[in-house]
Order: structure tokens, then C-alpha cells, then sequence
């Protein structure tokens, strides 16, 4: 919803204050320059990507839309399963969760939390963390590097598309000076036009220059900036996962490991000591 009340109110600024200064928005209105800017911004975006990569793009542009958020909500969610988790093993040793693990839409314990079920990135966290335990032994140190390298090799596939949009939004104002160069060589062939035509002519050279700006400081840029924040956001959820798991396996109790992680949630979506603890002792 703020991306597209964002651009709602650029847009109404942007041509709202030039109409409020008595100009014409048929004089900015221009189409073909549109096509010129924006799709030589989108031929440069694929001659950078692999297919695999422009694939990811589009579909990450397509999720700057979606309001949804790493809340406090889904931090206490996940916190509360891995206290489950710990829990039954610090009781029944870590052999009993293998089920749970190995097949967690069957398991009674993940079926209480459905939006993780649902998150195939977060389970296969999850899921593959505890499997490590379960097959090899391993120290806390050794532990704590392997989910690192796990975080660490998602976060880099998702800030692909983040470069690509920013590379683009980078090029856009030099794409915008390249279609005012094309109208400026449209209007020396009207050279001997009237002076209207040829102010006609050159103010519809000059919208390129405007329109690549435009839309590289009022758009595609703001939106690689909230792609950007969005990985952070997902970054900083892992790492609290990680940080409960490690804390466990360093042979805290369930209740310590837990309060490890939830003091590495972001402030502003970290639940209260109080409210965390109600919560996790209704699952004893």
C-alpha cells in the first residue's frame, strides 16, 4: 500500500506542480519517449542478467507490493516452535523430534504453527539445522559457521534483482539523455519550421531528460531502497532463528536459548520479556 501511495503523491506533485504553474500536460506527454527510456532500461537489464536472474527480478518488483512484514507476531511464532522443539529434546533427548523434523507436515508440534508450515524457506531452516544435529556431532562454534554460510548464501541470491533494479535506475537518467539527443536530432531536420514548431519540437527533446530523472529518482530508485529493506528484514529473522538454535546447542536451557534470540530482534518488533515468557510457559 505505501508503494503505491508513494507513487500517487511523486506523481501529483511532480505534474500537479506543473500544472499549478500554468503549463500544458500534453507538452510532457510523450509516449514514444517513454518507450525509448524504459525499454532500453529493460534490453540493458536482460544483456546483465542471466534468464534465471531477470526471472528473479521481476518477481521480487512483483513482491515490493506485498505489505507483508517480518512482525512481532511471526518473531513470537517462531520462537515459541523452537522452544517446543528444545524442550522435547532437553526431555526425550534429541532422537525424539527426528520424526517432527523429517516430515513436519505430520508433525503435531509444526501443525500448531501454520505460517511457518507454510514458509518452505523458514521450515528448510529449521528443519535442515536440527537434521545436522541429529546426523553428525558437531560443536556449538562449527554450528554457528554453517548457519552463517546458510544465511549469508541466501541473502547474496536475493540481493541479485536488488543490483539489477539499481543498475537500472542508475542508467535511466543516461537513457533519458539519450532520447532528448534523438529528439534534438528530430528538430534540426525542422530547421526551417516556424519557431512554434520548433519549440514544440525541442520542449518534446527535453521531456527525455526529465522523464529519465523522474523515474530514476522518483521510482525504480525508492524501489530497489524497499527491495533492499526487505532482505534486511529477512536476514535479521534468520539470524534470530540461528541465534535460539546455536544458544541450545551451546547447552543453554530452552527458556535461556530463546531469550538469547529474542534479544537480537530488531526493537521494534521485539516482544517483551513478560509477554515472550506468558507465552512459552502456556507450551510446558
Amino acid at each position: 500500500m505505501n508503494v503505491i501511495i508513494g507513487v500517487v503523491i511523486v506523481t501529483l506533485s511532480v505534474f500537479g506542480g506543473f500544472v499549478l504553474e500554468h503549463g500544458n500536460l500534453a507538452t510532457i506527454f510523450q509516449p514514444i519517449e517513454v518507450m525509448i527510456i524504459m525499454g532500453a532500461a529493460i534490453g540493458a537489464m536482460l544483456i546483465m542478467s542471466p534468464i534465471k536472474v531477470f526471472k528473479e527480478t521481476i518477481n521480487a518488483l512483483k513482491g515490493v507490493l506485498k505489505t507483508e512484514h517480518y512482525t512481532s507476531e511471526k518473531y513470537i511464532d517462531v520462537l515459541t516452535l523452537l522452544y517446543e522443539i528444545f524442550n522435547k529434546m532437553r526431555k526425550e533427548g534429541i532422537i525424539a523430534v527426528e520424526a517432527h523434523v523429517e516430515d513436519p507436515e505430520k508433525s503435531e508440534i509444526f501443525k500448531r504453527y501454520p505460517d511457518i508450515l507454510q514458509n518452505k524457506r523458514t521450515l528448510d531452516f529449521i528443519c535442515d539445522s536440527i537434521k545436522t544435529l541429529l546426523s553428525i556431532e558437531i560443536t556449538p562454534y562449527e554450528f554457528d559457521n554453517l548457519l552463517e554460510v546458510d544465511i549469508e548464501a541466501n541473502t547474496e541470491e536475493k540481493n541479485h534483482p536488488i543490483h539489477r533494479v539499481e543498475k537500472m535506475a542508475d542508467a535511466l537518467p543516461g537513457l533519458g539523455i539519450v532520447a532528448a539527443v534523438l529528439g534534438v536530432v528530430l528538430t534540426m531536420g525542422k530547421i526551417n519550421e516556424s519557431p512554434e514548431v520548433l519549440g514544440h519540437s525541442i520542449g518534446a527533446a527535453l521531456v527525455g531528460t526529465f522523464l529519465g530523472v523522474l523515474l530514476c529518482y522518483g521510482f525504480v530508485g525508492p524501489l530497489a531502497t524497499l527491495m533492499q529493506h526487505k532482505v534486511k528484514e529477512e536476514e535479521s529473522y534468520y539470524h534470530v532463528i540461528r541465534i535460539a538454535l546455536v544458544s541450545f546447542v551451546a547447552r543453554s536451557v530452552p527458556q535461556i536459548a530463546i531469550e538469547f534470540a529474542r534479544r537480537a530482534i530488531p526493537e521494534s518488533e521485539r516482544p517483551s520479556f513478560n509477554e515472550l515468557e506468558k507465552i512459552v510457559k502456556g507450551k510446558k
